[in-house]
């Protein structure tokens, strides 16, 4: 059995201008990709990720994308000589009282103690994802600019 996760939070703005923080490049290098991001999310694109904590523009495969729904990304998984990718599904849904629930799912990793270590990596880089992106989009502050370097 492969290890998995999900994560998930709310942000205080409308599911268009959530999922836009995401599919846009230049919104996305705002609080997250801390190296910048370069290329929009649509499906059967691949973009490219750089971040100061992981030096090194990672390409991102785009799966899919349904607009105000959905985004499916696939990308190398970050366990040691790994060949495998892993999958990231993100899901954008409104709660009814102004808000956006966003969950992010990421699988794929090898059962092993390196697919572990990466797996549980990735969880809290996504948990931190959520977090900036939420004062990001609700306040325009990026939590991560000096964080990493």
């Amino acid at each position: 059995m492969s290890h998995e996760f999900t994560v998930s939070g709310r942000i205080a703005k409308p599911v268009s201008e959530v999922f836009e923080a995401v599919a846009d490049p230049k919104k996305l290098s705002g609080y997250f990709t801390t190296g910048g991001a370069q290329g929009r999310l649509e499906t059967g694109a691949t973009v490219t990720w750089d971040f100061h904590d992981f030096p090194g523009a990672f390409p991102v495969e785009v799966v899919e994308v349904v607009e105000n729904e959905k985004i499916v990304l696939r990308w190398s998984s970050a366990e040691p000589n790994a060949t495998n990718k892993t999958e990231v599904t993100m899901t954008f849904a409104d709660t009814g009282d102004g808000r956006t629930l966003v969950k992010i799912h990421e699988t794929g990793w090898s059962d092993t103690p390196a697919g572990e270590k990466a797996a549980f990596g990735n969880c809290e880089g996504w948990t931190g994802m959520l977090c900036a992106m939420k004062v990001f989009v609700e306040h325009g502050l990026n939590l991560r600019q000096g964080f990493y370097k």
